[in-house]
């Protein structure tokens, strides 16, 4: 990935649980969103984005989390985001975009539903 921006995947039955860590800006986002879609396209309809260790995320990557949403719920799944920490959460706030997603404290409780 770009920077120090790192994106790891792991698959749990139906759903893919993706990691995130670092900045999402204009020079890493669509490497991102790409590899979101390829979860979606690999059969993962229900995609749990770890942001646990996300520190920042501008509106292109904000764009990416939203294209990942359509494109999961055209699938029939959806997109649960945890751990965001208070610097991209208010990406999310500021925008309106918080109505979108499922937000959970944990990846335990994320994965358990």
């Amino acid at each position: 990935m770009q920077g120090g921006l790192t994106v790891s995947v792991h698959t749990q039955g139906t759903s893919s649980i993706v990691t995130i860590a670092g900045e999402i800006d204009v020079d890493s986002a669509a490497a991102v969103r790409d590899r979101l879609f390829e979860c979606v396209e690999r059969g993962s309809v229900r995609l749990v984005i770890d942001c646990s260790e996300l520190d920042f995320c501008d509106s292109t990557g904000l764009n990416a989390f939203l294209a990942a949403r359509l494109r999961a719920q055209a699938a029939g799944g959806a997109v649960h985001l945890v751990g965001v920490q208070p610097a991209v959460a208010r990406v999310f706030e500021i925008t309106g975009a918080v109505q979108g997603f499922t937000f959970h404290e944990t990846l335990a409780e994320a994965v358990g539903e």
